[in-house]
């Protein structure tokens, strides 16, 4: 008893301590976390030689599996290249964005965790799986297309001084105006 008692005291003067609270409970503010964001992003930059991405990751790892399953991508176009073909052949563990989304996903889980604002939430409604799987449907494909999401095609295109991050810009507030739209219609009743 005495030693849960000793740890019930550690962990509350860690809850109380005034850097737990600044910088793992309070939320950070805009200007830190604009800082932060673009300090992460030269670090990727130098330490990968690629700008910082998050969608393409996600084909490469279908393709993974596809081919775990049986499954060849060797005559995909998008596969197709040598440096496509390089890269499924060097596995997840040679794969700098992968890492790279590991990181995120892990450290989007520690921060929540940490700000104790980890909780699972009742689903309203079978429209809200609908929405949301043909939402993840037409964000993934659209982002296929676009050769990024919104990191890679809109702002490592606005970043690197290309008409095509501006253009990606306008078609993403256009599609988020049509999509919201859509989802109070149809989907939040």
């Amino acid at each position: 008893m005495e030693k849960d008692n000793g740890k019930k005291k550690f962990f509350d003067r860690i809850k109380s301590n005034e850097y737990y609270i600044k910088w793992l409970k309070e939320p950070f503010t805009y200007v830190t976390a604009a800082v932060l964001l673009s300090l992460f992003q030269i670090v990727s930059l130098a330490a990968t030689k690629n700008p910082w991405g998050v969608s393409g990751a996600f084909a490469v790892w279908g393709a993974w599996i596809y081919e775990a399953v049986g499954g060849s991508v060797d005559k995909w176009h998008y596969f197709a290249s040598e440096g496509m073909q390089n890269t499924l052949n060097n596995g997840i563990l040679n794969h700098p964005d992968s890492w790279r989304n590991f990181g995120i996903i892990t450290g989007a889980l520690a921060a929540t965790l940490l700000a104790s604002g980890f909780k699972f939430k009742k689903i309203k409604s079978f429209r809200q799986v609908i929405a949301a799987v043909i939402g993840g449907i037409l964000m993934g494909y659209g982002a296929r297309i676009a050769f990024g999401c919104n990191i890679g095609a809109l702002y490592g295109g606005i970043a690197s001084l290309s008409l095509s991050g501006w253009v990606f810009a306008i078609g993403m507030f256009g599609g988020a105006v049509v999509g919201s739209k859509l989802l109070v219609k149809y989907f939040m009743k």
